[in-house]
């Protein structure tokens, strides 16, 4: 089963080979800092702005047809902005890091499927 759903891209890009391939290249690299940043702030226990960046997060996730985990951005966000529940977020944040491991997967043979 696939991870992502391009339909929504492709619709957002109006079919535009070129900008579905920026986006996707923009995706790549928001997801790494995306990464990056949510292990940072969960260490500090920086929750409210753990919160604000799985908010963050939802949108470039949403873009790319991922929906499951775009609803769990968006419980983790309202859990972390007020702090509850903090055992659960570690939980999030490595479903996160595998789901868009995965969908990088999938978008990069996406693209190399589309520049064909």
């Amino acid at each position: 089963m696939k991870i992502i759903n391009v339909s929504y891209l492709e619709e957002v890009c109006g079919g535009s080979k070129e900008i579905i391939s920026e986006m996707i290249g923009i995706f790549k690299d928001q997801v790494i800092e995306f990464n990056d940043e949510m292990s940072k702030l969960l260490e500090e226990k920086n929750y409210y702005d753990l919160g604000l960046l799985a908010h963050k997060a939802k949108s470039s996730i949403a873009i790319m047809g991922m929906e499951d985990m775009a609803m769990k951005l968006k419980y983790l966000e309202l859990k972390a902005k007020t702090g509850e529940e903090a055992d659960t977020y570690p939980g999030y944040i490595s479903d996160f890091k595998a789901q868009t491991d995965i969908a990088i997967t999938e978008l990069d043979i996406y693209l190399n499927n589309l520049e064909e």
